[in-house]
């Protein structure tokens, strides 16, 4: 495939899909931000593998692409590994008046809608781990934002937001599934 043609089918893929390769990065990883990146990752690996694609149903390819890149995600060592960095929150993706990513209504319901059921999985966490989830996974507040509103050790709330991690893992592939 000549490497235009390579472009613009990228550039397709990503304005046609973007929504659902995330939901599925979310859904499998149950953290926003990792999703993004997931998401990205996956147009990247579909793009350099193109010419490897035999043309047949491009959504499922993504969709499988998408679930490999998360099962990778979920098995690595990283995913073990409390944060200790404030600079690990990254700006949300979409969250400037310029972006395109929010420009199409049905884009707005189905990112709102995940991220409503998102917050629902948060809430419905063991006390003590349910609002710093929010606060963290929903609201973008680091570590150290949390710590210092609620008079915590910053150790505290850093495991409380390793173990919400995996606890969302859980609960949230379980609602996906049920769904």
């Amino acid at each position: 495939m000549e490497k235009s043609e390579a472009k613009e089918n990228l550039i397709r893929w990503m304005d046609q899909y973007k929504n659902l390769i995330f939901s599925i990065c979310l859904r499998m990883t149950g953290d926003y931000f990792t999703a993004e990146d997931i998401a990205q990752e996956t147009f990247i690996l579909a793009y350099t593998h193109i010419d490897s694609f035999d043309g047949q149903n491009e959504k499922a390819w993504l969709c499988r692409i998408a679930a490999n890149k998360c099962t990778d995600y979920l098995r690595s060592a990283a995913t073990r590994s409390i944060p200790t960095a404030e600079e690990e929150m990254p700006e949300a993706v979409g969250q400037t008046e310029t972006s395109s990513y929010y420009n199409d209504p049905a884009e707005i319901y189905e990112t709102s809608d995940v991220m409503n059921s998102f917050e629902k999985c948060c809430a419905e966490l063991p006390e003590g781990y349910g609002n710093i989830a929010i606060k963290h996974f929903v609201r973008g507040q680091t570590a150290r934002e949390i710590a210092d509103e609620t008079g915590d050790n910053l150790k505290t709330i850093q495991t409380r937001i390793y173990r919400a991690r995996e606890m969302l893992k859980k609960n949230y592939r379980k609602e996906w599934l049920q769904t």
